[in-house]
């Protein structure tokens, strides 16, 4: 905290061991290893993990429609959480990572309209850092007295309302992810995890969104700059679109051994109910040398259930 007298520190909580086997439960603090934001666990998924770093037991074979010669890749089950982010420390990380990585297909007329709930995350088990706190509202987020309330006899004192639980019902089939894809090239380890949103008419066809979330993190310590990106997207309905462009949302981050990571969302429409993307992002050195990292391939698919997606946030 900023006083007149200088920088404060001030108690957070205290540091519990991480858990090496099982799942942290709906209400567990924790700091964010990478981002160093404070939130709190609102509920555990199972995602399956294609971590193309990991050597498979299949051998070399052709690579499918998805592109760059890599080897085939067998999912395995890996736990992430959707979290609360401390609104003090939003300001703090907008640098490095959007706090409103959760966004939806908005069910009004306007096609193209999308909200999105500040604050939100998606966090792998091994990014928690949990640990404990007396105070009882540890976290500030809009969503925490909703969701959550205080009760001294559990562990973790902080359990989930009928809110939390009816609002994970109605829209889990927008907030669940199923697949998360790893890859990575030169110490640039890239993390892609696709979410479907929903499908639209549009001129008498149908439009089908995603969302995707990227983590681009530098595992040197060699200062490294992203420049540019290099998509190909490819519909089932029979296209394969190039897309190239300065840096990523706007910005071009620099990867540092202080600041490795970087991480955005982004969407993208197909006029087809699955399709695939993959591609490269490029990055300078600090001697001015260029070099390519790959994105994973990983697949877009549309959910079976499909349900009306949700018009807002109604309590």
């Amino acid at each position: 905290r900023n006083r007149l007298e200088g920088k404060v520190l001030e108690t957070v909580g205290v540091f519990e061991a991480p858990k090496q086997h099982g799942k942290y439960e709906t209400g567990q603090l924790f700091l964010h290893s990478v981002f160093g934001y404070r939130g709190i666990v609102l509920f555990p998924w199972q995602a399956r993990l294609y971590d193309r770093d990991v050597a498979s037991p299949v051998t070399e074979k052709n690579e499918n429609v998805a592109g760059h010669g890599s080897k085939e890749v067998k999912g395995k089950t890996h736990t992430y959480y959707q979290v609360l982010i401390d609104a003090r420390d939003c300001p703090h990380i907008s640098q490095r990572s959007q706090t409103e990585a959760v966004t939806f297909l908005a069910n009004h007329d306007d096609s193209r309209a999308l909200y999105a709930i500040p604050g939100l995350d998606y966090v792998s088990h091994e990014d928690i850092l949990p640990y404990s706190s007396t105070d009882q509202v540890p976290i500030q987020h809009e969503l925490f007295e909703r969701f959550l309330m205080y009760d001294q006899t559990k562990v973790p004192p902080f359990v989930a309302r009928d809110t939390l639980c009816a609002w994970q019902e109605k829209n889990h089939p927008w907030l669940e992810l199923s697949d998360v894809h790893r890859e990575t090239t030169e110490n640039i380890r890239v993390t892609v995890i696709p979410f479907y949103m929903g499908m639209r008419e549009a001129q008498n066809s149908h439009v089908y969104w995603w969302r995707y979330c990227i983590r681009l993190e530098n595992l040197d310590s060699e200062v490294v700059q992203l420049r540019e990106r290099h998509w190909r997207i490819f519909s089932l309905s029979g296209t394969l679109e190039t897309v190239r462009g300065r840096g990523v949302v706007g910005r071009e981050p620099v990867l540092s051994k202080e600041q490795p990571a970087f991480q955005y969302s982004s969407h993208v429409s197909l006029q087809a109910s699955s399709g695939h993307m993959w591609g490269t992002f490029r990055f300078e050195r600090p001697d001015g040398s260029h070099f390519d990292v790959r994105i994973p391939p990983f697949s877009l698919e549309s959910n079976k259930d499909e349900k009306t997606p949700p018009s807002g946030l109604h309590w």
